[in-house]
């Protein structure tokens, strides 16, 4: 019993000491739950960025591309990953910083590309309809009596692609030129707003009435067809034809990486079934060599038209 007593007057102390404790005032230590700290996760190595000019929404870009890409990833064995830039000036941003290693991109913006970052042609698509060129297209309502010809733009609202665009506006914009028809003859000359998606955009903005004419790139009409009637849309006429949409490397890119991309590229073959299936998702039927003076045609529209002088 004595022994019992004793322990449990040992451990009425132990209790008390404790209670004591927490009497004290200590400072209380609060979390604050919304401040979280940014976990960097270590970049990849070895990383070949990929990225296509955002003229259409980044989930077509996706689709259109995803088996090109992989085709290139088992014929290379590069990690190449495709990368998604909201706008044609973030696309050519990061061209500039080194962030984006081969783009896939319109005649014009390339152009640009070369001139300020270095960039060089080194392939170019085969269109779905043979050709190693295209064009741009301007467009109406079918129902818009008032426009049945070029000359009947003047006066109305324009809308274009991005001031980047070759056949969503560069290309019409010379074709208007040559029919004495100037910017300043439009009542408003507006640019597809946000980011991606802006060829979509265009058609859209001329099917609701928003606007009275608009530009765009041959074959645009057929990826917005499930979406509206394409035949409520007329094509009033075509741009001359001009150098297709091409493969560039950024400066500075290893040669070896480059040959590369463009062998496996030229490899593929639209008589073969797999291959088939690779370049029609992608839109077109083929991939040829190309170099920066197959684009000199379009450096000579863009000083005829006096633009893109920096």
């Amino acid at each position: 019993m004595k022994r019992i007593g004793k322990l449990q007057n040992g451990l009425t102390i132990c209790l008390l000491i404790l209670l004591s404790g927490c009497t004290q005032e200590e400072p209380v230590q609060k979390v604050d739950l919304t401040k979280r700290e940014e976990v960097r996760i270590k970049e990849e190595k070895n990383v070949i960025t990929y990225a296509y000019l955002p003229q259409y929404s980044h989930r077509l870009a996706y689709q259109r591309h995803f088996m090109l890409l992989d085709f290139l990833r088992k014929e290379t064995g590069l990690n190449i990953k495709q990368i998604f830039p909201d706008t044609f000036d973030e696309h050519m941003k990061m061209v500039g910083q080194g962030k984006i290693d081969i783009s896939y991109t319109n005649p014009f913006n390339y152009t640009k590309i070369a001139r300020r970052h270095g960039a060089k042609a080194f392939a170019r698509t085969i269109e779905i309809y043979g050709r190693e060129k295209f064009r741009g297209q301007i467009i109406c309502r079918a129902d818009n009596r008032a426009i049945q010809s070029i000359e009947d733009c003047r006066g109305k609202r324009w809308i274009a692609v991005d001031s980047t665009s070759a056949g969503g506006y560069l290309y019409c914009l010379g074709l208007f030129m040559s029919h004495g028809i100037r910017k300043e003859d439009f009542s408003e000359v507006a640019f597809a707003p946000g980011p991606g998606g802006k060829q979509e955009k265009v058609v859209l903005a001329v099917y609701t009435g928003k606007y009275d004419v608009g530009s765009i790139r041959e074959g645009t009409l057929s990826v917005v067809s499930d979406k509206i009637d394409v035949t409520k849309i007329k094509i009033l006429t075509h741009t001359p034809w001009y150098p297709g949409w091409l493969f560039a490397a950024r400066a500075n890119l290893d040669d070896d990486i480059v040959e590369s991309i463009r062998r496996a590229f030229i490899k593929l073959d639209d008589t073969r079934p797999e291959h088939h299936r690779i370049l029609k998702q992608a839109g077109f039927t083929g991939i040829i060599s190309s170099t920066d003076r197959d684009y000199d045609p379009v450096r000579t529209l863009v000083l005829q038209l006096g633009i893109d002088r920096d």
